[in-house]
């Protein structure tokens, strides 16, 4: 039917690399999501976008890397490589990789206008860290799509320290984005 909508769904896997969920910047919360992350996958029916945090090797001259001196996420490392367990998930989905330099990323913005156009638009989102590039994404989204529905699975992101995520969500909350799997 013309000038009908359609509800177009999109999970946004974030930063889910090696690096930060085993590697330089890992830690043992992250470690512990990567079933639920790959569930999620499997268990999603529609357009996954994954985000790459991705540095050069002049990250510890960068301003990220001067006020964070742990090199991680540099292209073509194996610390930048996806999670073995969620890029086998991704294999047999509809999935688009997304690199970023920073924090929040406006390519990914770029890719959700696509996808939405004129249509109707869902976004989840899970990953890592949930206090910096989860929180970054879903508010930079956010500022711009006010109207989209936008959820955050607790379930599925961990933070540099479990305080932080709680912040974090508690954070997305007062911003109006629902957040399930507490």
């Amino acid at each position: 039917m013309k000038g009908m909508k359609i509800m177009k769904k999109v999970l946004v896997v974030v930063d889910m690399q090696n690096d930060f969920v085993d590697g330089a910047l890992g830690t043992k919360e992250a470690v512990r999501i990567v079933e639920n992350v790959v569930n999620r996958i499997k268990n999603f029916g529609g357009k996954i976008l994954a985000t790459l945090d991705t540095h050069q090797s002049n990250y510890m001259e960068t301003s990220e890397g001067k006020k964070l001196p742990v090199p991680h996420c540099i292209r073509m490392t194996n610390g930048w490589l996806l999670n073995e367990k969620v890029m086998m998930a991704l294999s047999d989905k509809d999935y688009k990789t997304i690199e970023k330099k920073t924090f929040g990323s406006t390519r990914l913005v770029n890719e959700i206008r696509r996808i939405k156009g004129e249509d109707d638009i869902e976004i989840e989102f899970v990953g890592l860290c949930s206090d910096i590039c989860v929180v970054s994404n879903v508010l930079l989204l956010k500022a711009y799509f006010p109207e989209v529905k936008m959820t955050v699975d607790a379930s599925c992101c961990a933070g540099v320290t479990p305080e932080s995520h709680k912040a974090a969500l508690d954070t997305m909350k007062m911003c109006q984005i629902d957040v399930i799997g507490e």
